[in-house]
């Protein structure tokens, strides 16, 4: 945070044109007026203004947006029910965006109650019965100014006045220690929520207890508002021209990752204008976007293709060439390429260059140039990835993980002993608010508050919180095991002790560390399936208040079974209290295409882990097995990966039957499949299986160099509000195989560019490695259980940039943002692994 702040702000409090010469040809609109642009927002140099183009306001994403001198600092402008709403709390149905080109307004339709959330759906809303309004939000230019006004349908219900206000949201992570002035009041952002605060009864909500009616005390009150006055480039003025006054609010009281708030209450009888302000961003006069230059934060391998991107404003037309330096151990620089760079055009909001340095094989230590701008440090070397880059997932980031385990880190214990109660059996017909839905029946012999025995064994938490998905344990469990296979990278450097239920990082125990995280994670689902009689969907906490938890699992449960017997009336004790109802809740549901999924990881497991676990290794193939034989699967091509799967762990006859006889379906579903059937080549001696699948592979290979052209970075990618890592780390393991079984058709040049765009080389300011502690500069601070500390967890891979719609790439510096920052399991985690071991392997 503090990088940002100095390159954001700092340069700015000394003298204002220094943004005017970064380049010196620009052009394009200079206009110092916002206008309404063809992708339907409000442009200016140094000032953006987005209405309804995102609509995710659970994560800071929708309503009234303002990008400010390359920044977002404003977010969810819109009718809220509530001072500073959370996570869970109700958003309004949205309307289609309208354009009115004649008065330059852009304008949306909402309303309340959104049905399609109401109880319904992952993370369900509790939408209060008596709720029901609509109302149009409008943006219209002013010069260098804007207007937002609402306009409400009818009067609000009585029940409902003094409680709908409209709420912008405002970026902390810029703000703490700036300052505002409301009126005559003034002061600065605090870095942690502080009193006074008190309980308004307006906004108790029985249901959610979360929505205790806590509020912290508004900062200030009035008219006008101004923040960070002292810099150029964040000053920005609000004004309420009609409604209630302004109230600046911490949004911290409830909820540890709240914004800043801006408020207006909509005031009783109010429609058309019922609230209207006047917003004044100071915007850069001739900003540009500074120019970015992008590479690995890692680097590179001497014979690996290595290309640098350098992103632009697109009104910026300079030429600067593009230079290559390596830096002696004296400090001296040797600029061994200078050229212009490749003209490749414009993606998302941004001019392209791009530089190949491929040639450039000498060891050392490099960066790259465009004029005043370079990248971080980066090494070219053989032994690029024989440190430092796969190892801290694998000794870090995956024991840190291990639920049901104390995990020490010498000094330091990152968690304690953690649900040992695991688990009773979820309540029926149940939609729980972290996207577990339990149908009528659990589906097993047990009841419904029933203890389930087996769970308190293996498993990983699942990214940012603590919850046990099968799909996320299932797909770890497939890549380490593939991984193994693959590379057999016997690297130990972790006791894990399952008999005591330890671990202590960076103490090797004469095991390989892979092995030993592939039987944690064979342990729970084996565990589950043997207790239940089939997979279950997923272990996830009972209430809102456990689910919430940062810091130490341990904390979440009081690790003993409860017991109803003791609190025969029914009243035990609050959770939270010793011997309350605590334990998590297994879920289980009809998903046979999932099923299938786990039958392929466990097969490829059963492989690996009989080295370590031979009996562990039988139940899991025997599971798979089971799966295989009762499983009634829906989609296409759902079988096929555990017919691979189960063909390589037995080599019975019928595996490679069902191949054969399927390669139809194979050659339609090469693009989700084709990577799974390539190690099938070698055992199936059929003339028409081979020629169908290498025709459907060359039709594949088209299809990626036609995708991968439509954009700088090599790999097909579409950004969207999710960051796109974990999908980019899957398909460069994906390419891997291809390569490995049809070389003649796939290169290894997809599976190396998408590990360099995991490792730096992708859209935005922000450069980060995506994986936490690894490279020059990576992504810190992470979301993960650490989250609130504003630390990270070393090896846990983020979510990546994410797109602020339609064309603002954004990497935020900030610990809260799910969608960029949350360390991603399954998938993610052990894609990642196989990604850096299978470049290590293919360089060498």
């Amino acid at each position: 945070m503090l990088r940002l702040i100095s390159r954001f702000v700092l340069p700015f409090l000394v003298t204002l044109p220094l943004t005017v010469l970064a380049a010196e040809k620009v052009a394009g609109n200079s206009s110092a007026e916002l206008t309404l642009n063809d992708l339907e927002y409000l442009e200016m140099p140094g000032l953006n203004v987005m209405l309804a183009h995102d609509f995710y306001p659970e994560g800071h994403q929708g309503g009234v947006g303002i990008i400010q001198n390359d920044q977002r600092v404003a977010t969810n402008g819109d009718l809220r029910l509530e001072p500073t709403p959370g996570q869970w709390e109700a958003v309004p149905a949205v309307g289609k965006r309208q354009i009115d080109r004649a008065k330059s307004e852009i304008s949306v339709h909402m309303s309340y109650p959104d049905e399609k959330k109401d109880r319904k759906g992952f993370n369900p809303v509790i939408y209060p019965r008596d709720l029901a309004f609509g109302y149009t939000i409008r943006v219209r230019p002013e010069g260098a100014a804007f207007r937002i006004i609402v306009d409400l349908d009818a009067p609000l219900p009585a029940a409902w006045e003094g409680k709908v206000g409209f709420n912008l949201e405002l970026f902390p992570g810029v703000l703490f220690g700036k300052s505002y002035y409301l009126d005559d009041q003034f002061g600065i952002f605090p870095r942690q929520p502080n009193g006074p605060g008190a309980v308004d009864e307006k906004f108790i909500d029985r249901e959610d207890p979360f929505a205790n009616g806590y509020q912290l005390a508004p900062l200030a009150t009035g008219k006008h508002l101004t923040l960070v006055p002292e810099s150029d480039r964040q000053r920005l003025e609000i004004e309420s021209v009609r409604g209630g006054k302004l109230e600046l609010l911490d949004g911290r009281a409830q909820h540890n990752n709240g914004w800043f708030v801006v408020r207006s209450v909509a005031a009783p009888g109010a429609t058309q204008g019922a609230i209207e302000w006047l917003v004044k961003p100071h915007a850069l006069p001739g900003f540009i976007h500074q120019p970015v230059v992008q590479v690995s934060q890692v680097g590179y391998h001497p014979k690996q293709q290595k290309v640098a991107v350098v992103e632009l404003d697109s009104r910026d037309h300079s030429e600067h060439p593009i230079q290559v330096q390596r830096v002696s151990e004296k400090g001296l620089r040797d600029t061994v390429l200078e050229q212009k760079g490749h003209e490749w055009g414009k993606f998302l909001r941004y001019r392209i260059l791009q530089l190949d340095f491929s040639d450039i094989r000498k060891p050392g230590m490099y960066v790259v140039k465009y004029g005043d701008h370079e990248s971080a440090p980066f090494q070219i070397s053989e032994h690029v990835f024989d440190r430092n880059v796969w190892q801290p997932t694998l000794e870090y980031f995956l024991p840190i993980q291990m639920c049901h385990m104390r995990v020490n880190d010498r000094y330091r214990v990152w968690h304690g002993w953690c649900h040992l109660d695991d688990a009773l059996m979820a309540p029926t017909n149940y939609n729980h608010f972290d996207g577990y839905i339990q149908g009528p029946s659990t589906l097993t012999k047990y009841q419904p508050g029933e203890h389930v025995p087996g769970l308190d064994r293996g498993g990983w938490h699942d990214a940012g919180d603590f919850d046990l998905r099968i799909e996320s344990q299932s797909e770890t469990i497939y890549g380490l095991a593939l991984a193994y296979e693959a590379f057999h990278p016997d690297y130990d450097n972790t006791t894990i002790d399952q008999q005591n239920r330890v671990v202590e990082i960076q103490q090797p125990d004469g095991k390989p560390d892979v092995l030993q995280q592939l039987e944690h994670g064979a342990l729970t689902i084996v565990g589950g399936y043997k207790s239940l009689g089939r997979l279950y969907r997923g272990i996830q906490t009972a209430t809102l208040r456990q689910y919430v938890l940062l810091g130490d699992p341990i904390n979440m449960t009081d690790n003993v079974v409860y017991d109803k017997t003791k609190y025969a009336d029914g009243k035990s004790p609050a959770v939270g209290l010793p011997g309350s109802k605590d334990d998590d809740w297994v879920f289980t549901e009809e998903n046979p295409e999932r099923e299938l999924e786990v039958a392929a990881g466990l097969a490829a497991t059963s492989r690996s882990l009989r080295a370590l676990n031979a009996p562990l290794a039988d139940d899991c193939l025997h599971i798979a097995e089971e799966l295989w034989t009762v499983t009634k699967e829906k989609r296409p091509g759902a079988r096929v990966p555990v017919a691979v799967e189960l063909l390589l762990a037995t080599k019975e006859k019928k595996y490679a039957d069902f191949l054969v006889k399927n390669v139809a379906l194979i050659s339609d579903h090469f693009d989700r499949i084709g990577w799974v059937v390539g190690r099938t080549l070698p055992l199936i001696e059929d003339a028409a299986y081979h020629s169908t699948i290498e025709a459907a592979a060359k039709k594949y290979r088209a299809k990626i160099d036609e995708l991968g052209a439509k954009t700088p970075y090599g790999v097909p990618y579409e950004p969207a509000i999710w960051g796109a890592g974990w999908q980019i780390q899957r398909f460069g393991v994906q390419q891997y195989f291809l390569h490995d079984a049809l070389p003649d058709i796939f290169p290894t040049t997809y599976m190396l560019d998408a590990m360099n765009f995991i490792l730096g080389c992708h859209p935005g300011s922000n450069t980060a490695s995506f994986v936490s502690g690894v490279g020059a500069k990576s992504l810190i601070p992470g979301y993960g259980f650490n989250r609130a500390d504003w630390s990270y967890i070393p090896g846990g891979i983020g979510s990546g940039t994410a797109l602020i719609r339609p064309d603002f790439p954004e990497l935020m510096e900030w610990p809260f943002f799910w969608q960029q920052g949350e360390y991603v399991l399954g998938e993610g985690t052990a894609d990642y692994l196989f990604l850096i071991l299978a470049a290590q392997h293919e360089l060498k």
